[in-house]
């Protein structure tokens, strides 16, 4: 685990997650890493490829990338969500993470916003006919 979540954090953000994509074509993934980078920024991306987050049908993937040593987190959505919701809502997710995370709230803090990504997707790419899950719901760490 990272220090900051613990395995009973970690399940329950799996929860969450399969909870967010239930009702929407969307995939939402949280990565924590606890490298050291001198790019914070690029090794999210690189994370976000190597999750193979843009391969998803609809473009409507989210990445959480959180690093809890450099204090960095981002928020990435793939083409197809970021321009349903804009740079506000993700602005907004940040913003909540960042305040809860400084009261120590991790695990509340990014299921909240796991949960809230979920709303967005559903809204914009609801499940329509057979659905089938693009990407693990499982977090990842590196």
């Amino acid at each position: 685990m990272s220090g900051y979540l613990s395995e009973k954090d970690v399940a329950s953000l799996v929860d969450a997650i399969k909870s967010a994509e239930e009702n929407s074509t969307g995939e939402i993934r949280v990565h924590i890493d606890s490298s050291t980078h001198e790019n914070h920024a690029k090794a999210a991306y690189d994370i976000f490829n190597s999750l193979e987050m843009t391969k998803t049908r609809d473009r409507n993937a989210v990445l959480f990338y959180i690093n809890f040593k450099a204090k960095y987190l981002t928020i990435i959505g793939d083409e197809g969500i970021h321009k349903k919701v804009q740079q506000s809502f993700w602005d907004h997710l940040h913003d909540f993470i960042t305040r809860e995370f400084s009261k120590g709230n991790y695990g509340k803090a990014l299921k909240s916003a796991v949960l809230e990504t979920g709303i967005e997707l559903k809204k914009y790419f609801p499940v329509t006919g057979n659905h089938h899950n693009e990407l693990p719901n499982e977090v990842t760490f590196s």
